[in-house]
């Protein structure tokens, strides 16, 4: 079975509709468009179903967006497809980055020939912090493995093994996507990255991000802050503990 690609787009975004066509066309492999689930327009109800509190440590601090409730429910759909069809591995694109046609097929390359023992591989649009492993490398794209991925979910591939692994430790979700990536003590998967990868975020160029948060009030964003580096020590405290089997060939 061929590998394939998706491009997550939102149907109400129009501005980014040419641009999601445009990435099914030149990212290499045969793809389509999939709608991405709107979590302005989900119920009260339907919200509740999906999210919980504190389902793991550290507890992330912060209240779940609708559109971060959306996006994740989206990759979790990609995750249900790519076992519902078999597929060895896919590629999964959101619809505001733009690609290289030089440094991302090379990166697509060296991802797709880790990838069975990766299972999860960021195509990054920002450089690795804190002198992360090497893996690999092919020119100038290396694939690392941090203590901490990176947050960001616009490009990544991701394995049939990973896609199972993911859906199975997010049937409620408490975080974003890729706040809950990071989480290998509680996901069993380290996720790996490339860069450069050929990648880069246009949001700003098409329609800004589908993820809104609204003014603060000063009180707010200061409280905000001291949250978020209570969160991120924590973070690092159980990503020094976890468990989390290490990539195959990288121990």
């Amino acid at each position: 079975m061929q590998a394939h690609a998706f491009v997550l787009h939102l149907t109400r975004a129009r501005k980014r509709r040419d641009n999601a066509h445009a990435l099914k066309e030149t990212c290499g492999l045969p793809g389509e468009l999939w709608a991405a689930v709107d979590g302005a327009a989900l119920s009260a109800a339907d919200l509740a179903a999906e999210t919980g509190a504190r389902l793991f440590e550290p507890a992330y601090p912060f209240p779940l967006k609708t559109g971060e409730i959306g996006c994740f429910l989206s990759h979790r759909q990609m995750w249900a497809e790519i076992l519902r069809r078999d597929l060895p591995h896919a590629l999964i694109l959101e619809d505001d980055v733009t690609l290289d046609p030089e440094t991302f097929p090379r990166a697509l390359t060296l991802a797709t020939a880790n990838i069975d023992a990766c299972g999860y591989i960021q195509l990054q649009d920002r450089p690795p912090q804190n002198s992360p492993r090497l893996i690999d490398q092919s020119g100038p794209a290396r694939l690392t493995l941090a203590e901490i991925p990176q947050l960001r979910t616009s490009a990544q591939l991701v394995s049939r093994e990973a896609a199972r692994r993911l859906l199975d430790a997010s049937d409620t979700i408490d975080r974003p996507i890729d706040a809950f990536l990071q989480c290998h003590w509680h996901t069993g998967l380290r996720p790996a990255a490339i860069h450069p990868a050929g990648i880069r975020t246009i949001a700003d160029q098409l329609d800004g991000s589908t993820i809104q948060g609204g003014k603060k009030s000063l009180g707010e964003k200061l409280w905000r802050e001291a949250a978020r580096f209570r969160y991120r020590r924590a973070l690092a405290r159980h990503a020094r503990d976890s468990a989390a089997p290490m990539p195959e060939g990288t121990e």
